[in-house]
């Protein structure tokens, strides 16, 4: 912050930076949760603009009139309707009122963040009891309470410290003894909207870096000697995991090509015990003493990249100096390593998403090709045969009427036939019994129609009671899983029998199975051959099971049939135990 800047803008600095970021989280959760009607969205773009305002308005320091108050009004106002819109406790943006606690900690401190907390869950206690119920609406709003008050408590204090730096800048300095000189205002200002202000992953990396050095920056020219780098975690080979360098700064070329275990000396500690700790052993450190850069170096100072359960990686530090990560300097480095977590993990789910799009694009061009393959195999051909009947009848009618009865009753039978393989389609495109009567109907239709149209003999057992458990937008999913097995055993297994069971799995968690009594496959055969092969049925399967936050496991052998099963977790800690490999 310059010389000649207001005394208020930096906390407006912060405020609109975090904004973006509480945007950013609505956004991604309605995206995530298929929640998005057009009122959302011109919620959600109004909201971007009143703060695409405010941070125009901040770089040009100026303020609204009542600024604290019309800002936290503001948000108030779209956080509430943005949580009616979505559904209330039906939606997926129950912590909407976040965005007002935020605004109103840094403006207003801890007590004016407590007091907004308590003001947004009385009003969204108010906006879904009609809808929830009394019960409902008390259970949802406890489990809010405990989130509401740690984030007024957490901005309530940074807020106090921020103004306390900016009120008594020389104190600070004087306290901090090397602080002050490390313009600690500015860099904390620049290095939130730097981050926040990227999707890109590798320029969140450079960044972080960057801004560590420049938040480090003295008058001694010390800083210049920092060697640094951010160590992330990566998949090398099958069934291990290492860290790589994601940047770096002042590493040799070498140093920028090795991995590190990330289980022993200074690293392996911050990762196991999750919390950053300083060195003065770098050169005797099994994992340290193999990188060059770190060979000159007398002290370290290391910060896990921690969100969560998720360890991302670490940052880590060296200097040639002994004593050169002071307390001071370290609690710098603690706010930057905090604040390139968010960043990181940010960058990661929009990466995600870019990812997931495209595999949604992959997968609706997939159904357009299977689309097409189905009706050039099916009634394609068949109205092509009925043409050449209906012709061949024609001819017989003028010698040989009795015949040409008999033709035209077959062309009769193959024209029911056809329209049964139509509807067959429509309904595996949009099964209208799915939306209406839930899944287990949906299945019994699907195995109905398999036995009317093909022939095939498809039995289904579901549990209603698990199938209660699931969500209605996973069952869609579970649906068109089944769907897709229950045709890849019809076309290619010859199975005289195909079953689907659908039960418990144990703690929490469904059990999906699709077997038959076919000829089998070899699974690893199929899967290295995708790309030379016509249809993606397992590779679709797949994907719909990582929709699912299941795990698919594919059993057959040629001649013994095949089974296909799908364990799906029924709430949210079960989905992270399996993750974990509970």
């Amino acid at each position: 912050m310059g010389a000649g800047s207001p005394p208020y803008r930096f906390e407006d600095q912060i405020t609109v930076s975090l904004r973006w970021l509480a945007l950013f989280g609505l956004t991604l959760s309605l995206y995530l949760g298929k929640n998005i009607s057009p009122y959302l969205i011109v919620t959600v773009l109004l909201a971007a603009l009143w703060n695409a305002s405010l941070t125009v308005m901040v770089a040009f320091g100026h303020r609204l009139p009542a600024h604290h108050y019309l800002a936290v009004g503001v948000d108030m106002a779209f956080a509430y309707l943005l949580f009616y819109l979505s559904g209330a406790l039906n939606g997926a943006i129950g912590w909407a009122g976040l965005l007002p606690v935020m605004t109103a900690s840094q403006y207003f401190g801890l007590r004016g963040g407590l007091v907004v907390a308590l003001v947004s869950l009385l009003v969204q206690g108010t906006v879904a009891y009609p809808v929830s119920g009394f019960v409902a609406v008390l259970a949802y709003l406890a489990t809010l309470l405990p989130l509401y008050v740690i984030v007024a408590l957490i901005f309530g204090l940074l807020s106090q410290r921020i103004q306390a730096r900016i009120t008594h800048p020389q104190a600070a300095s004087r306290s901090g003894g090397g602080r002050a000189d490390v313009q600690s205002r500015g860099s904390l200002y620049q290095l939130v909207s730097a981050l926040s202000s990227s999707l890109n992953y590798q320029r969140v990396l450079d960044t972080a870096l960057d801004l560590s050095t420049g938040a480090l920056e003295g008058g001694d020219g010390d800083h210049q000697r920092i060697v640094c780098a951010v160590l992330l975690y990566a998949d090398t080979r099958e069934g291990v995991t290492e860290l790589r360098v994601g940047s770096a700064r002042r590493f040799t070329h070498a140093d920028m090509r090795k991995t590190l275990p990330g289980t022993t000396g200074l690293i392996g500690g911050v990762i196991d015990g999750g919390e950053a700790q300083p060195s003065g052993e770098v050169a005797s450190d099994p994992e340290l003493g193999r990188l060059i850069a770190m060979r000159t170096c007398k002290s370290a100072y290391c910060i896990p990249l921690r969100s969560g359960l998720d360890t991302y990686g670490v940052l880590l530090y060296a200097h040639p100096a002994a004593n050169f990560f002071s307390p001071e300097r370290r609690e710098v480095l603690d706010i930057i390593g905090n604040q390139a977590t968010i960043a990181i993990q940010n960058a990661r789910l929009y990466r995600e998403l870019e990812q997931e799009k495209e595999r949604m694009m992959e997968i609706q061009e997939e159904a357009r090709n299977k689309l097409a393959r189905d009706l050039h195999d099916g009634p394609t051909q068949t109205v092509a045969a009925i043409a050449m009947r209906v012709n061949f009848a024609r001819r017989l009618l003028e010698r040989d009427p009795k015949s040409a009865s008999e033709e035209l009753y077959k062309i009769e039978e193959l024209a029911r036939r056809t329209t049964k393989e139509i509807r067959h389609m429509l309904f595996t495109l949009r099964p209208l019994v799915l939306e209406s009567q839930g899944l287990v109907p949906a299945l019994e239709s699907m195995a109905d129609k398999m036995r009317e149209i093909y022939g095939q003999d498809v039995r289904v057992a579901a549990d209603a009671e698990i199938v209660s458990q699931i969500e209605l937008g996973k069952q869609g999913v579970i649906f068109y899983i089944v769907e897709e097995a229950v045709n890849n055993a019809r076309k290619h297994a010859q199975a005289a029998q195909i079953w689907v069971r659908l039960g418990s799995g144990g703690d929490e968690l469904a059990l999906l199975e699709i077997e038959d009594n076919g000829v089998g496959f070899d699974p690893q055969a199929v899967d290295s051959g995708y790309e030379n092969r016509g249809s993606m049925g397992m590779v679709n399967m797949r994907e719909r099971t990582e929709l699912l936050n299941g795990h698919l496991r594919v059993d057959s052998k040629l001649g013994q049939g095949t089974r296909i099963s799908i364990i799906i977790p029924l709430t949210e800690g079960a989905a992270e135990r399996m993750r974990r490999g509970q």
